[in-house]
């Protein structure tokens, strides 16, 4: 009974709705806060390793653009199916269930290690996948030697993602948070040691830089790991007992939850890239504030993906408790809470739209007409910038349910039956330019989380009656 006691989530206050409503509010910030923090820590990974590669020069810059691209697409087929350990712990917490914790865990790091050897064979291929594509050799070729480091990261990288997902569903995501916080400085240094070859290391280049992340990445993974193992409430949970045992009921259960997750990703992923070709279509100038318009959202995105990730847990922990009315409270709450974050930050990023232009590309006379139009696809954006959060929020609640194949339809349909083909038809039509893409992502976008509250709203009244 103590350890059942360990595991049991916080009991739900019987004063009212108002009261239940409040407590939930609570619990959703508790979570989110920790998980915004951590994916902003690596955001802040990324472009300090972008900003110590810039030193080598414009062509190590768009190697690594390039490598980047062949790793994400490969990396975030495995990013899915790790998210589904997050809703698989959550239900076994709110049942009480100590033993489904584990296997939880047990099955997402099996998988981790099992489809990151297949996945690691695209960055290691990576020369000759450009090539096709029609990139240059001389880039094509630099790219490699960044992705010959990269490569060997995937496997830590996704473990850590599944420890991640465990701690967050059991109410503790601060000790991810720490060690991301951690990795930022130690990831900066080596990085930097490896590139230059400094005290005694040697001089690596674009190998040593791809080498320095997997490095850090095994790091946060050894880390996570010894966390989980030996510090309550973690170690409560005996997280690697009979470790080599894999539960295949439970496995394929996490592919089945989390292959539509990855694929809806991809989608995602393979329509921003799309957007990026279009506007090469355009023009130089299109391309350059449409990848700065991108960039602030990447990391505008960090708050509703934590507030998503809290709404998975969530919506999981009553799902687990097999009570709908905290189902349905728990992403009522995390959609409000996501709207309320990003209205007020759309808002700081409309006012400051040109400054965030001229930060990237300085204020020069001949920059001018590029800042002015990142400044108008930014001021276009605010209208995506809440429909790319109600999107993820609510098919973060989903997942909470384990609803994950109807997302992957939504997003077939939102992306690329509806704001694909708008985009193309608005930007070369209509004569709208790179304003049109924009357009057509948030209408694409608008329609995605349109489709995803409705489906919400009939799943629960369905568990409810």
């Amino acid at each position: 009974m103590a350890m059942l006691d360990t595991v049991q989530p916080h009991s739900q206050p019987q004063a009212g709705a108002q009261s239940h409503l409040a407590q939930e509010f609570v619990e959703t910030l508790r979570l989110a806060m920790p998980m915004m923090l951590t994916q902003l820590g690596q955001i802040a990974m990324i472009t300090s390793d972008l900003a110590l590669i810039g030193r080598l020069g414009e062509d190590a810059v768009a190697a690594a653009a390039l490598a980047h691209t062949v790793y994400f697409v490969s990396f975030t087929f495995g990013l899915g199916l790790m998210a589904a350990v997050s809703p698989l712990a959550a239900q076994a917490f709110g049942a009480g269930d100590v033993r489904r914790i584990r296997l939880s865990l047990r099955v997402g790091l099996w998988v981790a290690l099992l489809i990151s050897l297949p996945m690691m064979a695209s960055p290691l291929y990576g020369e000759r996948i450009l090539i096709a594509l029609g990139q240059a050799p001389h880039s094509a070729g630099l790219a490699q030697r960044y992705l010959n480091g990269l490569a060997w990261g995937i496997a830590p990288a996704l473990g850590f993602i599944a420890l991640r997902s465990m701690m967050s569903a059991v109410n503790r995501p601060q000790a991810p948070l720490w060690i991301t916080l951690a990795a930022i400085p130690a990831n900066f240094v080596l990085v930097y040691c490896l590139i230059h070859g400094l005290f005694g290391l040697p001089e690596l280049g674009l190998f040593g830089a791809g080498l320095a992340t997997t490095l850090v990445n095994l790091g946060t993974f050894i880390a996570a790991l010894a966390i989980a193992a030996w510090r309550r409430p973690f170690a409560d949970y005996h997280p690697l007992a009979h470790l080599w045992r894999i539960d295949w009921p439970l496995m394929r259960q996490l592919i089945v939850i989390g292959a539509p997750i990855s694929f809806s990703l991809l989608l995602e992923y393979g329509l921003f890239s799309s957007a990026a070709l279009l506007m090469g279509l355009i023009s130089t100038a299109a391309l350059a504030a449409h990848q700065i318009a991108l960039q602030v959202t990447a990391v505008l995105f960090m708050v509703p993906l934590g507030i998503g990730m809290a709404a998975t847990v969530r919506v999981g922990h009553a799902y687990g408790r097999n009570e709908p009315a905290g189902v349905r409270r728990a992403g009522l709450v995390a959609a409000v809470l996501g709207i309320a974050f990003v209205a007020g930050l759309t808002v700081a990023i409309i006012l400051g739209r040109y400054e965030l232009g001229r930060l990237f590309l300085g204020s020069s006379e001949a920059s001018a007409p590029t800042v002015e139009l990142t400044a108008t696809l930014l001021l276009v954006g605010a209208t995506f910038f809440i429909a790319d959060a109600l999107q993820t929020i609510m098919g973060g609640a989903l997942r909470g349910i384990n609803d994950t194949r109807m997302t992957l339809v939504f997003a077939a349909i939102g992306y690329w039956c509806v704001g694909f083909p708008i985009a193309w038809a608005l930007a070369f039509h209509a004569g709208l330019g790179a304003v049109g893409v924009w357009i057509g992502l948030s209408i694409g976008s608008f329609v995605y989380a349109g489709l995803l509250i409705l489906r919400f709203r009939m799943l629960t009244h369905k568990i409810a009656g």
